[in-house]
Parts: structure tokens; C-alpha cells; sequence
């Protein structure tokens, strides 16, 4: 089973997709999220991880960590597949996500 991590800057609620400014990356992330939780058939997982409602799991995670000592909050968000860092900085792409996966995530942005 495949498997994304994302460990995310503190947000005002789980998915940040609140308030009168709402980010279109974190709508798209909420998105796939949904899509892979509906659809992934037990075939994929992803977890996400908002700093000020866990920041447990970033002290936890070793890789999280040593990201956050050496780049400080910009590292923000961390991406993790399969235990592994892909990427940090910047949310993934619609692309990267499907990679990550291999699964089609385009009907996911799909209304």
C-alpha cells in the first residue's frame, strides 16, 4: 500500500480550508485527500498533519525533524511517501500526487 505523508504548517483547522481567504492548493489537497480516502480501495493511504493540532507527529518523525532543524518552518509543507522525503516547501501538484500513488487523481479536481 502506497502511502503520503504530508505534514503541514499550523492552519486554524485540519484542512486550512476555512476563513474569507482560502488557499486553492489546500483546496486541492483536501480534494485528493477525499478522492484517495473514497477510492483507493485499500490500495492507498494518505494521512495529513497540521502543525497546532499535532505537532507531536513532527517531533516524532525523525525525517520531519531534521527537515525542520535544517530549514526552519519554510520546509513546510514536508512531503513523505512511503517513509521517504519527496518534497518540501510546496504542496505537491496534481502530478506529483498521481505519481506518488499511480493512481489518476484528475477526477478528484473534477465537480
Amino acid at each position: 500500500m502506497k502511502k503520503i505523508e504530508l505534514f503541514e504548517p499550523a492552519m486554524c483547522c485540519s484542512t486550512g480550508v476555512c476563513g474569507p481567504s482560502v488557499d486553492k492548493e489546500l483546496i486541492q489537497t483536501t480534494a485528493i485527500q477525499r478522492y484517495v480516502s473514497v477510492n483507493a480501495q485499500g490500495q492507498a493511504m494518505f494521512i495529513r498533519r497540521n502543525l497546532a493540532q499535532n505537532p507531536d507527529a513532527f517531533v516524532r518523525n525523525p525525517i520531519v525533524a531534521q527537515e525542520l532543524k535544517r530549514q526552519g518552518i519554510n520546509a513546510l509543507p514536508i512531503t513523505l511517501v512511503d517513509g521517504q522525503l519527496v518534497k518540501t516547501g510546496e504542496y505537491p501538484t496534481i502530478n506529483e500526487f498521481s505519481s506518488y500513488l499511480d493512481m489518476d487523481l484528475v477526477a478528484a479536481l473534477v465537480h
